[in-house]
């Protein structure tokens, strides 16, 4: 009988580091399914992105996590939702200041920049990266039939941990379901603008049927006011009984009509 030998400090290290692999994709799949729990529960798509920013920020430690959604015209976005400062909801930002934002919407492809600090578009704000101890910046765009309505934008502490390709792709994921939450809640507020405006239009309508009854009313009034009585001893008393019999009918179909039959 073969007695297996020990293990090798290699792969026990293998070992160690797929278990440590597993375990971050665990903690990946609990995230989506908190987001999936969250964005499920309201259908206003500021809270949505809110709660997505705080989701993110919170499973990676980040130094910031904002979503952007682009505005028209292409030169200017609106940070409509941040991690470290959940107040901010509406700030028109320019794209100028941002290029790896720019580029992402532009493009329409996941910007990655493992060393904010050296990357030569953002030198312009280096001194800001380095004191702020930046280590990378990721811009996951937010795609809704191949044009990016947004983008969702993340950077790293310097003395934090790795942002990997694994979990580039868990924010590309969380990118779709963002662009999928936003088209739903951009569906129920259409729903109930529109709902909105069919009631303030029965409203009208039925002012309207009131104005005129009561126009019609007073104009028969005042006419039989003018003729004496209305006149109607001068009818026949067959003419009469028809009259009666043809308001009798008209009333009835009036009501039938209102039941939608």
């Amino acid at each position: 009988m073969t007695i297996p030998s020990a293990l090798t400090r290699a792969e026990v290290e293998r070992l160690a580091a797929r278990i440590a692999e597993l375990e971050h994709e665990r903690k990946h799949l609990l995230a989506i399914i908190e987001i999936l729990k969250e964005i499920s529960g309201s259908l206003h798509f500021i809270d949505i992105l809110q709660s997505i920013a705080r989701k993110l920020g919170e499973a990676f430690g980040l130094d910031r996590c904002s979503i952007f959604l682009a505005e028209r015209g292409g030169t200017s976005v609106r940070l409509v939702a941040s991690y470290e400062d959940p107040t901010i909801r509406n700030y028109l930002v320019d794209l100028e200041r941002y290029p790896e934002l720019r580029r992402a919407i532009r493009d329409g492809e996941t910007v990655f920049i493992p060393d904010a600090a050296s990357d030569p578009s953002l030198k312009h704000v280096r001194s800001d990266l380095i004191n702020r101890r930046v280590k990378s910046i990721t811009v996951v765009p937010i795609n809704w039939r191949s044009v990016a309505i947004g983008a969702i934008f993340l950077r790293t502490f310097r003395d934090g941990p790795t942002f990997s390709d694994n979990d580039v792709q868990f924010v590309q994921v969380v990118a779709a379901l963002t662009a999928q939450a936003l088209r739903n809640a951009h569906r129920y507020e259409r729903l109930a603008l529109r709902q909105e405006e069919t009631g303030e239009q029965n409203r009208r309508m039925e002012l309207e049927r009131v104005a005129l009854l009561a126009f019609l009313r007073r104009l028969m009034e005042g006419f039989g006011q003018r003729e004496g009585a209305w006149a109607e001893g001068l009818l026949p008393r067959a003419s009469a009984d028809e009259l009666d019999r043809l308001v009798g009918v008209a009333l009835a179909v009036i009501q039938e009509e209102a039941k939608g039959r």
